[in-house]
């Protein structure tokens, strides 16, 4: 067996933040990065640039919002953006897939939701849907399978600075969280958690009043892996470095979160 470094980060526009992703990269060395709300169209993604660095890559953006990619520098093929047939007016440029050297990895954006009344929120809950189809079908092909991205629900209580600043929100209402345990009813286990009970690790911070510098924050960013990894999971990081800096530098309000797995 061979350790494997998968990363997810929403990078809130790749166009901005590319040199830092880069200095991240050389610093971290992930085999697979999947990136979230590159906010870039697919002839605006930077090909070359991540294969002057080894990566091949798969992009799903149509400009201004949204935007996945997979980066790989240990395989890329197979490549879907959409979550199945009949889901392209889900996808929003949300999805990407490929396969990946031994793993099957999708980087995925799930919706906002916005307010609990809104359409979207309906909207959310029907995307997240289709995902648990995803991970059926990937089951039933036998697929390694990990899901990555930026799933704007915090799971638990555990996964937000304070549940009472919360109630009646998005993010953490039990319809929402209830598709998280859909998901890990077709087979997939958070990998973070595999290590990690205690609270307080969050992925998330708003960048309005000091919320980071507060620790107010919430866990969104998460790495569902197969069941049959678990006890291959040897290392996971949220990694805040990469959330630190002012304006001079531009951090996004995500961390990157990363997983070691011997595969």
């Amino acid at each position: 067996m061979t350790r494997l470094r998968l990363a997810t980060w929403n990078v809130n526009s790749l166009r901005a933040r590319l040199e830092r992703v880069g200095e991240w990269m050389r610093q971290v060395e992930p085999d697979i990065l999947c990136l979230q709300e590159t906010k870039l169209a697919d002839a605006a993604f930077p090909v070359e640039w991540f294969s002057a660095r080894g990566y091949e890559s798969a992009h799903h953006g149509a400009g201004q919002w949204n935007g996945v990619a997979v980066v790989s520098r240990v395989g890329l093929g197979d490549v879907e953006r959409t979550m199945g047939p009949g889901t392209e007016t889900l996808s929003e440029s949300r999805f990407v897939a490929a396969t990946c050297g031994p793993l099957r990895v999708a980087s995925v954006y799930v919706p906002n939701g916005r307010s609990l009344d809104s359409e979207h929120y309906l909207t959310k809950l029907a995307w997240l849907r289709q995902l648990a189809g995803l991970a059926a079908f990937e089951r039933e092909r036998g697929m390694s399978l990990a899901l990555c991205g930026d799933f704007n629900v915090a799971p638990d209580d555990r996964d937000v600075w304070d549940p009472r600043a919360f109630e009646g929100a998005t993010h953490v209402s039990e319809p929402e969280r209830e598709a998280i345990r859909a998901l890990e009813a077709e087979g997939l286990v958070d990998a973070f958690r595999v290590l990690y009970d205690q609270s307080g690790l969050f992925s998330w911070w708003d960048y309005r009043g000091g919320a980071f510098h507060q620790h107010r924050g919430m866990r969104i960013d998460l790495v569902l892996v197969s069941a049959s990894l678990r006890d291959r999971v040897r290392w996971a990081v949220v990694d805040r470095n990469a959330r630190k800096g002012g304006k001079e530098n531009q951090p996004s309000d995500h961390a990157p979160v990363v997983v070691d797995l011997e595969v």
